[in-house]
């Protein structure tokens, strides 16, 4: 929606609010591109906190308002959405400002940019922060191709501001947990490691339809964890599903029941697997078997899952209702990191070059299953790399 109006401000908004400061050039990991010392951020904002501008305010929208607006490091807040309306109510609620429309927003004069729309509007409006050279956090996925995700890699590279993807697992106290405990080496070489994402109920058919599909969409999580804890890549991909509940989601080439297994590059195996719904509730774990220890992630009280083992209790509290019930201290963690990030010039807590690797995954996934198949990542991965790499 909002990529027709973003190309009307190329030539209103060129660098005006880049920052200055740092004495070295940067190389983007992902497309090579030199990035001008001159114009990587150090310092942003003022001494009572940032300005923020966020885009969408959805339900993940209206959450990241109400973190932002209670942030130390947050002087002020401004919310834009396709809907005025509604970003008007949130606005309200939270004694905040609503402007109409994403440019409106840029020109008031905000420090930062959060992006919380619909998945079709992530790449244009990245695009509008690095013209306007404002730091973005950019919830997932940026892009549903790699096409779309080098451009904004290109225009990211070519300004040098910062931007977080919303992987917000990575804050997540068990995610982080057992990432220390492969890097320090406690759990020895990863033999094998099983993802869970099991949705409680399948999202709207208008979601189903731009959402690119259920490992693009549900999946780029799981990817993207699994990169994050063991700290390898994932190189070959084997994938299937099925529409066997929602069997409406087969007119969107998806599927409501999901399965693949990942080849690591150190070798170890991951089983990955997801539904669309899952009737006690909102289930996300991860586990790694080691050679020298074995730990997992999600696995307690409130875990949707019952064992009819003699002598076991049922869980003592309700499953998890859904992904803030879950995940909610990780998303402010993640936004904190963010602001963090902003004011000190420190690097960016998750880069665009991890959205590009887990997309890369996904799209592996894809084709593995409509090619019934396994599809390396390099093969996708590679396929639409920038030719200034």
């Amino acid at each position: 929606m909002f990529s027709g109006r973003t190309g009307t401000l190329k030539e209103s908004l060129p660098q005006f609010r880049v920052r200055r400061g740092l004495a070295h050039g940067v190389r983007s990991r992902m497309t090579g591109c030199s990035v001008s010392a001159s114009l990587l951020p150090l310092t942003v904002g003022h001494e009572n906190g940032l300005h923020v501008g966020l885009i969408g305010a959805g339900r993940i929208g209206a959450f990241h308002a109400r973190t932002l607006a209670g942030l130390a490091g947050v002087a002020s807040v401004a919310i834009a959405d396709a809907d005025p309306g509604r970003a008007e109510r949130v606005a309200e609620e939270l004694g905040v400002r609503g402007i109409e429309t994403p440019e409106a927003l840029v020109e008031s004069g905000v420090d930062a940019l959060v992006i919380a729309t619909a998945t079709p509007g992530h790449a244009p409006l990245l695009r509008l922060a690095a013209r306007a050279g404002l730091p973005a956090f950019c919830e997932k996925p940026v892009a549903l191709d790699l096409a779309t995700l080098d451009r904004v890699l290109e225009d990211v590279a070519r300004t040098g501001i910062l931007v977080q993807v919303g992987f917000q697992r990575r804050f997540d106290a068990g995610y982080r947990a057992a990432h220390d405990a492969v890097s320090t080496g406690a759990l020895g070489r990863i033999l094998v490691m099983r993802a869970a994402t099991h949705d409680p109920s399948p999202p709207s058919e208008d979601y189903i339809a731009a959402s690119g599909g259920i490992f693009r969409d549900l999946h780029i999580h799981d990817f993207d964890a699994v990169r994050f804890v063991s700290g390898e890549e994932v190189a070959e991909v084997y994938a299937d599903g099925a529409a066997l509940e929602a069997t409406w989601l087969e007119q969107y080439g998806d599927v409501d029941a999901s399965a693949a297994v990942l080849r690591l590059t150190g070798g170890g195996l991951v089983i990955v697997s997801g539904t669309r719904h899952d009737p006690l509730g909102y289930d996300v774990r991860l586990e790694v078997f080691g050679i020298a220890d074995s730990v997992a992630v999600g696995q307690d009280g409130r875990t949707p899952m019952r064992s009819v083992e003699p002598g076991v209790d049922r869980p003592p509290g309700p499953g998890y209702r859904d992904f803030l019930d879950r995940f909610e201290p990780a998303y402010r963690s993640e936004l904190a990191a963010f602001v963090a990030s902003v004011r000190s010039g420190e690097a960016s807590a998750c880069p665009l070059d991890e959205a590009r690797a887990a997309l890369s995954v996904a799209l592996a996934a894809d084709r593995s299953r409509a090619e019934r198949r396994p599809v390396s990542v390099e093969e996708v991965g590679l396929a639409h790399m920038p030719s200034s790499r």
